[in-house]
């Protein structure tokens, strides 16, 4: 199984809409980034577990647990001229960008914050921590989310 992180500003899509969809399951959809494209694409399995993060917002952090439910298939809404992430450059035949399904899992017990997690050594090599990193997707090794875990249960 393999972690990740992925990022979603919480006044377009946050973890209590992810709670609150059908079957607790939605598409992440939007992602006009090559090497975030390529993850989704090319690296995420199902039953692969994911940190919810919450960007651009008073306290950006891990809000929650999810999982993918379905591996990357073509963003339908790059193709789609109505649609907020059309991409005129994107062909259904030679689809260019992709995404995934998620489920939600859980709310973590407390926002763990960026500031928070830069506070510890172990997580140095972590690309969220890393200076000038914007990627929306990215990936987490085995210890640093079970380390990240055991962060929910000390208090803010």
């Amino acid at each position: 199984m393999n972690y990740w992180l992925m990022k979603s500003e919480p006044a377009a899509f946050s973890i209590d809409d992810l709670k609150n969809a059908p079957d607790q399951t939605d598409h992440w959809d939007g992602v006009r980034n090559y090497q975030a494209r390529n993850m989704m694409r090319d690296a995420m399995r199902k039953g692969d577990q994911i940190f919810f993060y919450h960007s651009n917002c008073k306290v950006p952090g891990i809000v929650g647990l999810m999982k993918v439910v379905h591996e990357g298939y073509p963003d339908h809404t790059a193709f789609d001229p109505k649609a907020k992430y059309f991409d005129e450059k994107s062909d259904p035949a030679n689809p260019r960008w992709y995404m995934v399904d998620v489920k939600y899992i859980r709310h973590t017990k407390r926002v763990i914050s960026l500031s928070e997690l830069k506070e510890y050594a172990v997580l140095k090599n972590m690309p969220l921590v890393r200076k000038g990193n914007r990627l929306s997707i990215m990936p987490v090794s085995a210890d640093e989310w079970r380390f990240i875990l055991s962060l929910e249960k000390k208090t803010g």
